[in-house]
């Protein structure tokens, strides 16, 4: 195990191998300090981040994080790893890297930033963005473009998309359908309609995926529609012939959390091609809906890494995106705030932690959008909520997830409401997804200029969706 040194002021810090100089170098977050990786002063995260920024890149590549005979997440990170993409910056050292990166965001170069992203594994770009400012983190995800479809096409320049979230505790029919109408004539539903469901029993799901399919026929809705249960449980019901769009699962960084899930990689790719087999999709085949969230490893109990040396949370969230990666999904997020204050402790840690989830998804290639999210025991408020959401307009964030009035009545949690969206969308100049757009066109909601117009919903041609079962 290579041993990493640093002198500074006076003080030499040393590092126990690669795993701990990650947790060291970043920056601070609740999650850390209780799995007993984070830096014990701002002193020694500076030394951390000075040593990690003369690693070079080949090092992740030859001191695997988590050992590669006993994590298939590892394993597939190394044996999928494009050798011919990394060419392009295999001299580089971590905070050459950065350079690289911003380099080619302030020249607006795309293409070089979309060629080397197969090159990149997740624990590089978990080490750069140690060293990138909130700034740094914007302007280079704001550069990369990075889009999927279904019906509907996010990630395209200029676009915010919205998952339209109409959770009910009981699931009721008129609750869901009220929701959906809210959200609906808010200009919200254009990433995915997605339903938490109160039980994961098949026939509950069944009569969910029934409901928004009905609702989305007659109202010809050009979106796609997830109920968010067990992907064994979808899978049952896509063998079952019912209406599945999109296959959703939770994914995390390591095989011990993903284990905790029910599922492994195999299974996953199974779920994916089961999803693709309805081609149900008319702009694109991409079926796989996953959320992830710095944390989850480590609530687990899945979290140690080479050595029995804990990993820090923002590096395993980081290897959850190989899993996504090998997907293809046409929906990725992070639910940034939702797991608590025990591994996001306030609002300041929560925004970085969101910059973070977004560059590092978006930069290994993936359509990456962010639940802008906090629980109420956390110290955080709708505030920190804005500020969140405008900055990841601003990064470029493929899709946000909306609930009524920021409130989700059944998971209990906070997040934005379908207002918010319209919010962002107005001061950034940004518009829905283009097919979305259009519909809202015919329908007489959606202004020259991206603006939603107010809509009665008794006049509305949506105003029958409240009588919907």
């Amino acid at each position: 195990m290579t041993m990493y040194h640093q002198r500074i002021g006076g003080t030499n810090y040393t590092f126990d191998g690669l795993v701990d100089l990650l947790a060291k170098a970043t920056p601070l977050r609740s999650g850390d300090e209780l799995a007993g990786c984070a830096a014990h002063s701002d002193a020694e995260r500076a030394a951390a981040q000075w040593a990690l920024a003369e690693v070079p890149l080949s090092t992740f590549l030859e001191d695997p994080v988590v050992p590669y005979e006993t994590d298939e997440v590892t394993r597939l990170i190394i044996d999928t790893h494009d050798r011919l993409a990394f060419q392009a910056v295999s001299h580089l050292t971590v905070g050459g890297l950065r350079d690289w990166l911003l380099a080619a965001a302030a020249a607006g170069d795309a293409r070089s930033l979309a060629a080397v992203s197969p090159g990149l594994t997740p624990e590089m770009v978990a080490a750069v963005s140690k060293l990138m400012r909130n700034q740094d983190l914007i302007a280079v995800a704001k550069a990369i473009r990075v889009q999927a479809a279904f019906r509907t096409t996010v990630g395209l320049p200029g676009t915010l998309a919205t998952r339209l979230q109409p959770n009910h505790p009981t699931d009721d029919p008129r609750g869901i359908a009220a929701a959906v109408l809210d959200g609906l004539l808010l200009g919200c539903g254009d990433a995915v309609i997605g339903i938490n469901p109160a039980t994961d029993s098949p026939s509950a799901t069944a009569d969910l995926l029934h409901l928004l399919d009905e609702v989305r026929q007659r109202f010809d809705i050009p979106t796609q529609s997830c109920v968010l249960s067990h992907v064994t449980t979808t899978m049952g019901l896509i063998e079952a012939g019912a209406p599945v769009d999109l296959v959703f699962q939770s994914i995390a960084g390591t095989e011990g959390a993903n284990s905790g899930f029910g599922v492994n990689i195999s299974l996953l790719r199974e779920a994916n091609e089961a999803g693709r087999s309805l081609r149900r999709g008319t702009v694109g085949d991409n079926v796989m809906y996953l959320e992830t969230g710095q944390g989850s490893a480590l609530s687990a109990g899945a979290h140690l890494g080479t050595g029995g040396i804990p990993v820090d949370q923002q590096t395993l969230e980081t290897r959850a995106y190989a899993v996504a990666r090998d997907l293809e999904p046409l929906l990725v997020n992070t639910v940034v705030g939702f797991i608590g204050p025990e591994y996001l402790y306030d609002g300041k840690q929560i925004i970085r932690a969101g910059l973070e989830d977004h560059f590092c998804g978006k930069l290994l290639g993936l359509p990456m959008g962010v639940d802008v999210c906090y629980t109420n025991h956390a110290e955080a408020d709708q505030d920190d909520m804005d500020t969140l959401l405008t900055l990841l307009g601003a990064a470029g964030c493929a899709f946000v997830i909306a609930v009524p009035g920021a409130d989700d009545i059944m998971l209990g949690y906070q997040s934005l409401a379908y207002h918010d969206a319209l919010y962002a969308r107005q001061v950034l100049g940004l518009r829905p997804a283009p097919e979305f757009a259009a519909w809202l066109e015919q329908l007489g909601m959606l202004a020259p200029d991206g603006r939603i117009l107010p809509v009665e919903p008794l006049t509305s041609p949506l105003r029958a969706l409240t009588s919907t079962r």
